[in-house]
């Protein structure tokens, strides 16, 4: 059902948390695969994809390029791309499949995305107004950040032409897809603290 692309550059230290978050979806026989698109990491990032089962593609340093590419290796009627920091909350597996299957129901599958709230790990002012950036962003512009994931059909994403090759695919790629035609999850995508 649920294909993962990854764009990873040096990324060992923050896939392990990130991969692990993504096991229940495996167990719960929603998650299908996953692709690492990697624009030549000198680390472990290839050994850990390998221990995890990833699909690990060696390839340009452009990220359009290489999500679209992932997304090209993958098998699921649905993909989901994540940033290498990107660590999915608890729970984050049920509405997923909630929000797949009322869009397949419904004959929206091809008109709609969906993101994650964007949580900041930390304590402190600094993480919470990331939050809160990242929050009236997308009220105002209807752009998520990349770390927040997007959850596209692959007919949907194919329609759009995939991301665009060159600077801000991520961001152009949502700009395509429309501010009212991406929904905001309820479930977290934690991100590292900056600092």
């Amino acid at each position: 059902m649920l294909s993962v692309v990854i764009a990873t550059h040096n990324s060992e230290r923050q896939l392990v948390p990130v991969l692990s978050a993504l096991v229940p979806g495996v167990t719960a026989g929603v998650l299908r695969d996953v692709a690492l698109v990697d624009n030549g990491s000198t680390d472990d990032t290839a050994a850990i994809a390998d221990a995890a089962g990833c699909t690990f593609l060696h390839t340009v340093s452009d990220v359009g390029v290489r999500l679209k590419q992932g997304a090209a290796q993958s098998r699921g009627r649905w993909l989901l791309f994540l940033a290498p920091q990107s660590l999915l909350e608890e729970g984050w597996v049920r509405e997923v499949a909630n929000f797949i299957e009322t869009a397949e129901r419904r004959g929206q599958s091809e008109r709609v995305a969906a993101t994650f709230r964007l949580a900041v790990d930390g304590y402190g002012l600094r993480p919470r107004l990331g939050e809160a950036m990242a929050a009236a962003r997308l009220a105002l512009l209807g752009l998520p950040q990349p770390p927040q994931g997007l959850l596209i059909s692959r007919k949907h994403y194919e329609r759009l032409g995939g991301h665009p090759a060159g600077v801000r695919a991520e961001r152009r790629l949502a700009s395509r897809i429309g501010r009212r035609r991406i929904h905001l999850l309820r479930t977290h995508v934690l991100l590292p603290d900056p600092t």
